[in-house]
């Protein structure tokens, strides 16, 4: 039971490592883990606030919108008017963000692929398996913070 203590710790520790390694192999793309991470999430969450896309890439909302207005700049991102809150803008990815999608997924692949070593095949699926069922209680508990792969949190229609 004393491993289990650390949990947390060793939870967080492997993603910060994860990370490093990943953006190791993102630098010879010229491209930050924001801006990959960003990108991917929009991907799984089109039509999502700038707020809604902050939250789930842990990025400061201010760096967020500068990061996005070179991705659209650049024709990678699109803003569109919210269709219930005409104040609000939603966020799209546009064709040409799906070659460099390719980029990142094929990076992460490579790094999956570091992180995970010499694991047996039948150790990779118990891992992921027990970490979605780790993914599924904590959302159940903190319901509503998860990204739903395609489903974005939206408000309410004001009356």
């Amino acid at each position: 039971m004393e491993t289990l203590r650390n949990f947390g710790f060793l939870l967080k520790d492997v993603s910060r490592l994860y990370s490093k390694n990943f953006e190791r192999h993102a630098a010879r793309y010229d491209l930050t883990l924001t801006e990959c991470r960003a990108l991917t999430h929009l991907a799984r969450n089109q039509g999502a606030s700038q707020a809604r896309l902050a939250y789930l890439t842990e990025t400061d909302p201010m760096t967020l919108g500068r990061i996005l207005r070179r991705m659209e700049a650049s024709g990678l991102v699109e803003r569109r008017p919210d269709p219930e809150d005409r104040r609000a803008r939603t966020l799209y990815l546009r064709a040409p963000a799906a070659p460099l999608l390719k980029s990142i997924r094929r990076l992460g692949n490579i790094a999956l692929a570091e992180a995970l070593g010499d694991l047996a095949a039948s150790d990779k699926a118990t891992l992921m398996r027990l970490m979605n069922a780790i993914h599924g209680r904590l959302d159940a508990l903190v319901p509503g913070v998860a990204d739903r792969a395609g489903t974005p949190r939206r408000r309410k229609a004001r009356p």
